[in-house]
């Protein structure tokens, strides 16, 4: 890896995550910044390009919590230290991993010592390395929730606190946030985007020009990063310059009652959540003021504060794309503007960012090049987000899959054997409902989440052990108990317990974990015939909101016509799965040996990739199965059951949700789900609230023997003897 960081202002365009990570560096109190956006766009690049930026931090000599020598924190675990000169250092950046523990973020202690001796031994993590600069989180929406929670807890209040069995240490933790993250992989929580002061999409320009001078300026520093950077330094310290200016500047600009009335209205008429919104949005408009160069904020800095502070607070279910309708945001400028809106003359300065226009450190336009052509620099990166729409999905085919005119579906017992099904457009879904916790039986050990039992870092204490590597939470009564017979042996005589390392327990866990949940979803016409695909699409939209809700990955695999079909590889983003659901077309035969078949090798697949991460097999059906089988090979039904059988062999929990309508039933879910050795669920039963589901509980519950689906109690060793029995 170069030592020399590519030039921030050697990035070609990205104005709006230029101006984000510009703001956050003149004023820390916006709360940081989330970077949104497809992989190979510079978003790390440009993060280490800004801690070049940063002015010098002066500490105090020897402490390890970057203590500012004029006004040192009077709790700093390594002081107290006397008020007078100090030494500079250059600002850093420190990267949070993924895979990082709360020990490494937080700091830990040593227990071993504070249990002897009595000493607060305590060692600094990542948020005292951090303490006035920069800390980075690359792909935030992979890191553990509880991790998530610190970070931003640790930023909100400026200071990190640490409680281990009665021994506290807290020490000052403030630092600029940044966060970035593919939406592909997954989303944040909406409580923790809220968190996040400002947010930006970027995305990869599709203009050749620029994906040119890309490419050049990146093969220009790999060639040489030293030379590459002397040929931006002026830039680099003309942008330094003005980032102090704006610093000092800061403290004198006026936020007056015109710019707060639209800042609130704003915000009101947004139906943001909470107050924290409109504090972002006044610390922002502040920011872009004192950047502009002016002491007053006017209605061009208060809009450009709300298209950063309120795309990603926007959200109104888990579904929802973050985005802000900019004719209302005018319309509501205009309205409580006052005299701003019409007399105050146009501004001086730039107006979209570090590098738009008048004085930028980049020259402005397409000629703000050291060598005075070409556009605005940059690494692997292209224009900002408003330059073009989200990539559409793929058009469906519009013919059916075995080749058929698109006539609608005759329902199977008034079509000819053998004829085949013609594709109809998508259907909506219908409302998603709340629906009953659905759970892998036993105790797993995969990644935190909420769905089934496991063995956790987080989670109540169900017992102790003796430390596997570096000492997790600490077991306190187990440790005593284990050092109390030795004591005397060791020649204790005081009232201290004399401790080793051989004594130390730490506590066993257990809590839920996320799993991965499998769609296998019957797309064919014996679906849609009925008229059955929309309540269809609510039930599995319903299960993929629990599957957000409960932190787990998700897939979808669809059989129609001849073939079955991974619609989504297993992945984190349930907003990927709902965009494939919404679009699902329906027709042609029912393939559900092809489905489950499918189902077998993806999971097979991923026990390689993730052995610890357990699957939760749904497959939504009426049970119907047409096409491919007869002679020596059995029908299709007896192809369906064979490939259910092998399913069930791997021990795969499953569930099959019986869609079956109508006043005759042949109950040929139920009988899948004996050969899965699993459960089935009507969609009335997969209901949270479901009525009949409560009845059947209260009546398993005397019996004794039932398949608890909602407490994720699969019973088994009862699958072949009950078979199809329904349970919630």
């Amino acid at each position: 890896m170069a030592s020399v960081p590519y030039p921030f202002t050697a990035v070609v365009g990205q104005d709006d995550m230029r101006l984000g990570l510009v703001l956050n560096a003149i004023s820390p109190a916006i709360g940081g910044v989330l970077v949104r956006g497809e992989k190979g766009t510079a978003k790390s690049t440009m993060v280490r390009g800004l801690t070049a930026l940063m002015p010098a931090v002066d500490v105090v000599p020897g402490c390890r919590f970057s203590c500012a020598p004029l006004a040192p924190d009077p709790g700093c675990p390594d002081g107290p230290h006397e008020a007078g000169a100090g030494q500079d250092r250059p600002a850093r950046m420190v990267e949070l991993p993924v895979g990082a523990s709360e020990d490494r973020l937080v700091g830990a202690l040593d227990i071993e010592r504070a249990l002897s001796e009595g000493v607060k031994a305590f060692e600094p993590g990542l948020l005292a390395d951090a303490h006035r600069g920069v800390l980075y989180v690359d792909e935030v929406n992979l890191l553990h929730d509880h991790l998530v929670d610190l970070l931003l807890d640790a930023a909100a209040m400026g200071a990190s606190y640490v409680e281990r069995e009665g021994v506290s240490v807290r020490h000052a933790a403030r630092f600029l946030l940044v966060g970035t993250m593919n939406p592909e992989e997954g989303e944040l929580r909406p409580q923790l985007l809220d968190r996040f002061g400002l947010t930006v999409e970027v995305a990869a320009s599709r203009e050749p020009d620029l994906r040119v001078d890309v490419v050049r300026r990146r093969l220009a520093y790999d060639a040489d990063p030293a030379g590459f950077a002397a040929r931006w330094a002026d830039d680099e310290d003309a942008l330094r310059e003005r980032i102090v200016a704006a610093r000092e500047l800061l403290p004198r600009v006026t936020l007056g009652d015109t710019a707060l009335r639209q800042i609130a209205a704003t915000c009101a008429a947004f139906e943001v959540d909470g107050m924290r919104a409109d504090i972002v949005m006044a610390r922002t408009a502040t920011a872009l003021a004192a950047w502009a160069g002016r002491d007053d904020v006017l209605a061009e800095d208060v809009r450009q504060a709300a298209l950063l502070a309120l795309p990603h607070r926007r959200r109104r279910n888990p579904f929802d794309a973050p985005g802000l309708d900019e004719d209302k945001l005018d319309e509501t400028l205009d309205e409580f503007g006052g005299q701003d809106s019409d007399d105050d003359p146009e501004p001086e300065g730039p107006d979209d960012g570090p590098d738009g226009g008048g004085d930028g450190p980049d020259g402005g336009g397409p000629d703000g090049g050291p060598d005075g052509g070409g556009p605005a620099p940059q690494d692997d990166t292209v224009p900002g987000p408003r330059e073009q729409g989200p990539p559409s999905l793929p058009e469906q085919d519009g013919g059916a899959a075995d080749g058929t005119d698109g006539a609608p579906d005759a329902p199977p017992a008034e079509q000819p054997a053998g004829a085949p099904r013609a594709q109809q457009a998508a259907v909506g879904a219908a409302e998603p409902f709340k629906t009953r916790r659905l759970d892998v039986p036993g105790l797993g050990e995969g990644a935190d989440g909420r769905r089934s039992r496991a063995r956790t870092a987080r989670g109540r204490t169900t017992g102790s052990r003796r430390p596997q590597g570096a000492l997790g939470k600490l077991h306190l009564a187990a440790t005593v108990h284990a050092a109390a017979p030795h004591q005397r042996a060791r020649g204790r005589s005081g009232r201290g317990l004399v401790l080793r390392r051989d004594d130390l327990r730490e506590a066993v866990r257990e809590g839920r974990e996320g799993n991965l949940v499998l769609f296998v979803v019957d797309a064919s016409g014996s679906m849609a015939a009925r008229k059955r695909m929309g309540a269809v699409k609510g039930a599995v939209l319903s299960l993929l909101l629990d599957a957000y809700q409960r932190r787990d990955k998700i897939g979808m695999i669809t059989f129609r016509g001849t073939e079955a079909e991974l619609a989504l590889p297993p992945t984190s983003s349930v907003e990927a799965g709902a965009a494939r659901l919404e679009t699902l077309p329906t027709g042609g035969r029912t393939p559900l040996a092809e489905g489950l078949l499918k189902a077998h090798e993806v999971l097979r697949v991923e026990r390689m990739r993730d052995a610890s991460r357990r699957p939760l097999l749904v497959v939504v059906t009426d049970g119907r199965a047409t096409g491919k089988g007869g002679g020596a090979a059995g029908g299709p039904l007896e192809r369906a059951a064979r490939a259910g059988r092998l399913l069930g062999a791997d021990g795969v929990a499953s569930v099959v949700v019986d869609c079956e309508a109508g006043p005759v039933r042949l109950g040929l879910a139920g009988t899948l789900a004996r050969e899965l050795q699993g459960t089935a669920v009507t969609l009335d039963e997969l209901r949270a609230d479901s009525v009949s589901a409560l009845v059947r509980e209260a009546q398993g519950g005397r019996g004794g023997e039932r398949a608890d689906v909602a407490g994720g109690r699969y019973a088994r060793g009862q699958a072949h003897t009950q078979g199809s029995r329904r349970v919630a």
